[in-house]
């Protein structure tokens, strides 16, 4: 089996000794090997500040505005390949479509508002000159330039090139190089955007860099200069952010983790209405895009406890109709978790959540000696969430959410805020009608959509 090469220093590399293997999620069948054991993590680093670094710190703002734009034009020729190797990640097309060229969105995007707003210069001024002394002789002024050292990105399986190129965009545009580390389950997909980066010629030498498998002792040559940004469980993330030479240099790390994130049907809203329909829909898509595998997928359903009948039949009723299977076949919705191992992952958080009084509504279990890594939609019921933490805690990474009836407004935001914050929460009345409810409420790391 051929061995899926990682790029440093300029160069694509094998690593050698034990080696995981990545399997179609459709099939099972074992597609690559990968392992980095033996690659050299400090030179890797090095070569990137030493040449990748110092090539774009040289490029103004708007030079590297324009690069961002080349390389998006660039990937959005070369789609069809990455369109093929996602369908080995059991994405559907629609699925890959938010992956592909919703990141390469992404370039455009920072690349425009480079363009626009950023000088076309190797420093930003960021203020006007701040008087400090009466005469005006002694007086300040914020100035932003590059960092010296390179930007580590820690990516999660699900969105292989959406992932990558949302922190890529931001990271070239400061004039930093990056290493990127993806998760392995989905890794032939980003190395082929890597690799069809790096054969552009679009970017300096040493701009980007890529570990196919672990990171090995990379972060033990990491200095306060550098970055390191992680998406990713909460158990890995909080292991890495304690890794003692981050902290003994205080080297930044960011974390995007785990995410119970929920959906609000407001007290108002009536079967008959137009928003009944659209919540449904709404919930449902959340649930079956990607096999449920984005951090923003809606896990607990927020429902008046006089709704709760009507809202659980519609649901049922919705996802009865999704289809599961290979999305190569027509009529397919939902495609496959990314691999038998996360199917397992998710079981056990499902049957965590029955241990913890969750009813099954639909769904609950897959077959775990199936081939393809399918797990059916699942919707589960938790009568009591105010005397059931584990529903606010435990994040089944699936088409899995959680329905849970609300007593009044403020017993709706504070359930919604039992999640411990979330990536987003969405409201289904007018927004008008909860503002004093929502102003009032304690703070909240959440982003609040209404439909």
């Amino acid at each position: 089996m051929q061995q899926l090469a990682s790029y440093l220093s300029g160069a694509w590399q094998t690593g050698r000794g034990r080696a995981r293997t990545i399997h179609h999620a459709i099939t099972g069948a074992a597609l690559w090997e990968v392992t980095s054991e033996g690659l050299d993590m400090a030179q890797a680093r090095r070569f990137a500040i030493e040449r990748g670094g110092k090539a774009l710190q040289a490029m103004t703002f708007i030079e590297r505005s324009a690069m961002l734009k080349a390389v998006a034009k660039h990937l959005l020729e070369q789609k069809d390949q990455f369109y093929a190797i996602s369908a080995q990640t059991g994405a559907t097309r629609a699925d890959s479509w938010v992956d592909i060229e919703g990141g390469i969105g992404t370039l455009f995007t920072y690349a425009g508002l480079g363009s626009r707003e950023l000088p076309d210069d190797i420093l930003w001024p960021e203020d006007e000159l701040i008087p400090l002394s009466k005469q005006g002789g002694f007086a300040a002024r914020h100035v932003l330039t590059s960092k010296s050292g390179v930007a580590v990105h820690i990516n999660a399986f699900n969105f292989p090139c959406w992932g990558m190129l949302e922190k890529l965009a931001p990271t070239w545009l400061a004039g930093m190089p990056a290493i990127i580390k993806p998760a392995t389950a989905t890794a032939q997909l980003t190395q082929a955007m890597v690799k069809a980066i790096v054969d552009s010629g679009l970017v300096p030498e040493g701009a980007i860099s890529l570990i196919c498998g672990g990171a090995g002792d990379l972060l033990d040559h990491l200095d306060s200069q550098d970055v390191v940004t992680f998406t990713g469980s909460a158990a890995t993330g909080q292991q890495l952010r304690a890794h003692p030479n981050l902290v003994a240099k205080s080297i930044p790390f960011t974390m995007e983790a785990d995410s119970l994130n929920c959906c609000v049907l407001g007290e108002d809203v009536t079967p008959e209405q137009p928003e009944f329909a659209l919540f449904i829909r709404e919930v449902v898509r959340e649930m079956t895009a990607k096999a449920g595998q984005k951090c923003t997928a809606i896990r607990r359903i927020i429902v008046p406890l006089a709704q709760i009948n009507a809202v659980s039949d519609a649901l049922i009723s919705r996802l009865h109709k999704v289809t599961v299977g290979d999305p190569a076949q027509e009529g397919v919705k939902m495609g496959a978790l990314v691999n038998s191992e996360q199917r397992q992952d998710v079981q056990e958080s499902v049957n965590k959540l029955i241990a913890a009084g969750c009813e099954v509504l639909l769904g609950g279990e897959a077959d775990l000696s199936a081939a393809g890594a399918f797990f059916p939609p699942t919707l589960l019921y938790c009568s009591q969430p105010d005397e059931t933490p584990a529903v606010h805690a435990i994040e089944a990474f699936g088409p899995v959410a959680t329905l849970m009836p609300y007593r009044d407004r403020q017993h709706a935001l504070t359930l919604a805020r039992a999640g411990g914050g979330s990536l987003a929460g969405r409201w289904s009345p007018p927004a008008a009608s909860w503002r004093a409810s929502l102003s009032s409420a304690p703070p909240a790391p959440m982003a609040v959509f209404r439909y």
